[in-house]
């Protein structure tokens, strides 16, 4: 794995699938590294066979079993239509951002020693996010219908779901 100054031109081709994924410094399984997040954005570089070399938008680069990376095309298929105004990005929006405070307070609180590690999980736990933005375009995890979206700004559609019709609701807890 190598870092280097953040990557202007990084575009996501995937995201790590939202059971994370783990990672190799080369195409060896005798070379671990840290495993990537889940729902991280990511930049397929090249392949060699299963082996997958990505890009992180920080730079970092790694080698990753490909077959479990979700791609993102760019832009979603459209059948040569123009998206159908569905829903306003607005209110998922929001809860994005609750829940990407609700994690920065509980890092801040475990880095300063106001909580510690059992309080710190508590504080996360069931919190699930999703987000790769790409200039116009950007993809929402919505955990509370378990589903993708895709937005062109003012425009919102279901992208893709997590699982499928008949489903169990997902736990309250993910529900925040």
């Amino acid at each position: 794995m190598t870092f280097t100054d953040p990557i202007p031109e990084f575009h996501p081709t995937h995201v790590v699938p939202q059971e994370g994924l783990p990672a190799w410094e080369a195409p060896d399984v005798g070379r671990p590294t840290a495993p990537l997040d889940p729902f991280l954005p990511v930049q397929l570089l090249s392949r060699r066979g299963e082996w997958t070399e990505i890009l992180c938008a920080n730079g970092w680069s790694a080698w990753v079993d490909g077959r479990l990376l979700v791609a993102v095309p760019q832009p979603p298929p459209t059948t040569g239509r123009p998206l159908a105004r569905t829903e306003d990005p607005g209110p998922l929006l929001g809860r994005a951002a609750e829940a990407l405070e609700r994690y920065r307070r509980a890092v801040h609180d475990h880095a300063d020693g106001a909580a510690g590690g059992e309080d710190f999980g508590r504080a996360v736990r069931g919190l699930r996010l999703g987000i790769v933005i790409d200039g116009e375009s950007a993809w929402l995890y919505d955990e509370t219908s378990r589903r993708w979206m895709y937005a062109d700004g003012s425009r919102m559609a279901t992208y893709a779901v997590v699982s499928g019709p008949g489903a169990r609701a997902p736990h309250p807890e993910h529900q925040r």
